[in-house]
């Protein structure tokens, strides 16, 4: 052992903890050099195993002076992508710099960082840095930035599995290959910590690049038992007749008893308005827990959110009510219980949930699952299926994204500007890159220094010059700009929510708050408002005595099913439809199933049970027209492309408008006479021949690209925002980059920034490879057509879908559910 390893060794027994297998196997990696991936579930010690064999290096180059050697420039890079996350890492870091004596400073960078403390790391740089993706940008943006990392050993990435396949992750791989250019002349060993994925050896190629030699990459898994105990909550009356989201709520009392059993509780939502509901539904019912009780999510005030992360370390809440922003590594050790409302719609997301509790190695975590339907309950058996058989999703990575390109050479113009042919050179050195074109490069630089084609005649588009070859910004408005601007998360234009009095609430997005009167209330961070006041994108509020109130929505929509869960969905079904043909559900071993017995005794006798050599298509008429329902099982984006799809092709055998709807389960076609549907399944309906012409002939493929253009100019910095506090209007920046679309599309047909909406179109909002896919499998299976006098239990949420949609100016949407369902019971 070295020095350092014994030293490391002697602080794991000091503390009466045991050195995994993992840990040593990483320590001996990282002191011999690779580079690589670790991959460990939360709550196994996966921060020490990282941080302190770099510490060992240290201590190993320094044995003599270790302890008294002060002021070493910054040796460690930390990368998060969550600022909640660091202050808890920071923590624990400190914890052993102290433990050991080294006098380093361990510091954090983000967007919740003063300006003041911002000032005092320039001028003192900490030992080790803890950022995100953006502030790793904005440091790049800095002048004389180089001088900042010429002490770097060694750069981490954490939770790289929720970069990755994203803008935020294709950013970070370009941070990466300007690093690692700067540090040429020496070795700087890059490492990422990821939870289980599907595609883990693919991950580290993308976080790694190329330039690093295959032989001097590793990946270690930590083969830690972690125990995951997961149940469902049942209803007492498995409805029939079920539909999306309503029965949630109604499981209060049963989620409310597990609550009062645990010491400290995380109810995960899917969306903020669910959280808002949930709060709000459990302050109404159980007033006991107000003081005990907090919400947690991305539009809460960052005060608020720090307060909560505090308290739950502190023991001093027993629940909180939160989304996905408490999903990763923050360490809660008093949580011992998370309650799932609805399905995560991913098996990866689930078990990164059930992870918070039982948060440290050896611990148990333990996990309800709250159906919100009747058959989502399905989803909560193929969920455990799921884990059981470590079925886990992969994460795609994203490819040549012109957009955060396009940011990012003005962020090196910015600071000390760059040269095309060595920035090419680098970013080629990424997976996101390595496919790039020079004509594709020339182009972006083209744009960024004289406005392209079609832009050269507006000064705000010459962002760059050009002096002996180096491209530089030297316009002090567009600096200023530009960092503003910086960053790839896109959402709508946010209003901040303050009290009257004074105190920030957090932000809600725009478009809700436009529908507001002043004097309106709504509920907003467990608290019930006044609009009082709307000024410079600020609304005045006050609380409010009454108990009504509008819950605020968020752009985003639902999660789709991935397709590993959908997949052991189907599994589910094929099991329940062949012990339907033999014995009842009652025997089968998931409780789930054995609950849904009428649901499937009902479908079974109104249509049918698919079994997984089946593709189900059920024909139903109405007042309301001629049903067709298709259920591939693929999920909510797969069958909006499908359904589009399958009318089009239809449509060519007779002109025929069509209604859609859809869920994650199938979709629905309707239209006001008989379709041709078996002349359709003969006419090949499932082909992939000419599929990407068909889904543009189907869909408004220039819509969907001119929305998606939308954010992709704003990553690029085609638009500017706004100043905070005073941001551009959603309305006129949709109008603003529609018209750039017009112009690109019409002048510049080649224009890559077009070229990319039309690709994101495709690839996220109708995952066409998995719509490809989906109808290659549909191709293999036995069509089994029904025909019903009533929607089935299978159609029933769908055709409810359907009904959302529609204006109801008399009833409410609950009002109208209940008198279909109690028709149908009858009938």
């Amino acid at each position: 052992m070295t020095r350092g390893q014994k030293i490391i060794s002697e602080w794991y027994a000091k503390k009466g903890w045991q050195q995994f297998s993992f840990q040593k196997e990483m320590e001996i990696a990282f002191l011999d050099g690779y580079s690589g991936l670790l991959n460990a579930p939360t709550g196994s010690g996966k921060t020490f195993a990282m941080f302190l064999p770099f510490i060992a290096a240290y201590i190993d180059a320094h044995p003599d002076d270790y302890l008294i050697r002060k002021d070493n420039g910054l040796q460690l890079l930390w990368i998060t992508p969550l600022r909640a996350l660091t202050n808890d890492i920071r923590k624990a870091m400190q914890t052993v710099v102290e433990d050991l004596g080294l006098p380093w400073k361990v510091a954090s960078r983000t967007g919740d960082t003063s300006a003041k403390e911002k000032q005092e790391l320039k001028k003192k740089q900490p030992e080790v840095l803890l950022t995100t993706p953006e502030s790793l940008h904005l440091m790049l943006a800095q002048k004389e930035y180089p001088k900042m990392f010429a002490g770097l050993q060694a750069l981490v990435v954490d939770e790289w599995h929720e970069l990755l396949g994203t803008k935020r992750g294709v950013q970070l791989e370009l941070g990466l290959s300007r690093l690692k250019y700067l540090k040429r002349d020496t070795t700087l060993k890059v490492w990422g910590i990821s939870a289980t994925i599907g595609n883990l050896e693919e991950a580290a190629e993308v976080l790694l690049g190329n330039d690093i030699p295959a032989e001097r990459i590793c990946i270690i898994r930590a083969k830690l038992d972690k125990k995951i105990v997961i149940e469902s909550v049942i209803p007492e009356n498995i409805e029939e007749f079920s539909w999306a989201g309503h029965l949630g709520i109604k499981l209060l009392p049963q989620v409310m008893e597990i609550v009062s059993k645990s010491r400290t509780t995380l109810i995960f939502t899917n969306t903020r308005s669910q959280s808002e509901i949930w709060y709000m539904g459990i302050l109404d019912k159980y007033p006991e827990y107000a003081g005990v009780m907090a919400m947690h999510h991305g539009s809460l005030d960052n005060d608020l959110r720090n307060w909560v992360e505090e308290a739950l370390h502190n023991e001093m809440l027993r629940l909180v009510v939160c989304t996905s922003s408490l999903d990763l590594g923050v360490d809660f050790r008093p949580v011992d219980s998370v309650v799932q409302i609805g399905s995560p719609k991913g098996v990866a997301r689930f078990m990164q949930r059930a992870g918070r509790s039982g948060h440290h190695p050896g611990a148990t975590s333990k996990a309800w699952f709250v159906p919100t339907h009747s058959l989502e309950l399905l989803e909560g058996a193929a969920l455990k299926q799921a884990i059981a058989d470590e079925l886990f999703e992969s994460r795609d990575p994203i490819v040549l994204a012109m957009d955060v390109l396009m940011q990012y050479l003005v962020t090196l113009a910015v600071s000390d500007g760059f040269y095309p042919a060595e920035v090419f050179r680098e970013i080629k050195t990424s997976f996101a890159y390595a496919d790039l074109e020079w004509k594709e490069f020339h182009q972006i630089l083209d744009f960024i220094t004289s406005g392209g084609k079609t832009l050269s005649q507006y000064d705000e588009f010459l962002k760059v010059e050009i002096a002996d070859g180096l491209y530089k910004v030297n316009s002090r408005r567009v600096a200023m700009h530009h960092r503003l601007s910086m960053g790839t998360i896109v959402s709508d234009v946010n209003i901040r929510v303050r009290f009257l009095s004074g105190g920030s609430l957090g932000t809600i997005e725009e478009y809700f708050i436009s529908k507001l009167k002043i004097g309106d209330t709504f509920w907003f961070a467990g608290r019930n408002l006044e609009l009082l006041k709307f000024k410079d994108m600020t609304a005045f509020v006050r609380k409010s005595t009454g108990k009504k109130g509008i819950i605020p929505s968020w752009m985003g929509g639902r999660m789709p099913l991935s397709s590993q869960l959908s997949s052991k969905l189907r599994d589910k079904l094929d099991e329940v439809a062949v012990m339907m043909d033999h014995q009842s559900p009652e025997q089968h071993q998931d409780i789930e199933v054995r609950a849904l017995k009428p649901l499937f005794e009902l479908q079974s006798r109104l249509s049918h049970l698919p079994r997984k050599t089946e593709f189900l298509i059920e024909k139903f008429r109405s007042r309301d027209g001629f049903h067709l329902f298709f259920y591939p099982f693929e999920g909510r984006l797969v069958h909006e492309g499908m359904a589009s799809l399958f009318a089009y092709r239809i449509s060519k055998l007779k002109r025929v408008n069509f209604s859609l709807a859809m869920n994650d389960y199938g979709f629905e076609l309707l239209t006001d006479e008989e379709i041709l549907l078996e002349q359709a399944l003969e006419m090949d309906l499932f082909s992939t021949e000419n599929l990407l012409d068909d889904i543009q002939q189907s869909l408004n493929a220039t819509e969907m690209a001119r929305r998606k253009f939308r954010d992709i100019a704003h990553i690029a910095g085609l638009v500017f925002t706004g100043f905070p506090g005073k941001g551009m209007k959603s309305r006129h920046l949709q109008a603003s980059t529609s018209l750039l679309f017009d112009v690109f599309s019409e002048y510049e047909s080649d224009n890559v920034l077009v070229k990319q909406a039309y690709q994101e179109a495709l690839q996220f909002q109708l995952e066409e490879f998995r719509l490809r896919e989906a109808l290659q499998r549909l191709q293999k299976l036995k069509i089994v057509i029904t025909r019903s006098e009533q929607p089935t239990p299978f159609a029933f949420p769908i055709l409810v879908d359907g009904l959302s949609r529609e204006k109801l100016i008399t009833e409410t949407l609950e009002e109208r559910v209940a008198k279909m369902t109690l028709k149908y019971q009858k009938s």
